[in-house]
């Protein structure tokens, strides 16, 4: 039987249709018996398909962080004057 490791390693295989039968039973008997592997291959298949749709094009910027934005503000104010 698969290991939690095994699913991990072999998650992208499984997603693009490997065609190694006896490999996909074995993983989808391990995903029928363990909820957190489950949950990461669902995870794995939202993220593939987000990045489908996102295509080539540029990304969005990214919201500022508010703990860089304070650490910005603190390096700002202790900064000596040039």
């Amino acid at each position: 039987m698969l290991t939690c490791r095994d699913v991990t390693e072999r998650a992208t295989a499984f997603m693009e249709r490997d065609p190694h039968v006896v490999g996909r039973l074995r993983f989808r008997l391990h995903l029928a018996m363990c909820a957190v592997c489950r949950r990461y291959v669902r995870q794995m298949r939202m993220t593939a398909q987000l990045v489908r749709r996102l295509g080539a094009g540029p990304l969005p910027p990214a919201p500022p962080d508010p703990a860089l934005r304070e650490a910005s503000r603190v390096l700002r104010d202790v900064a000596p004057p040039h």
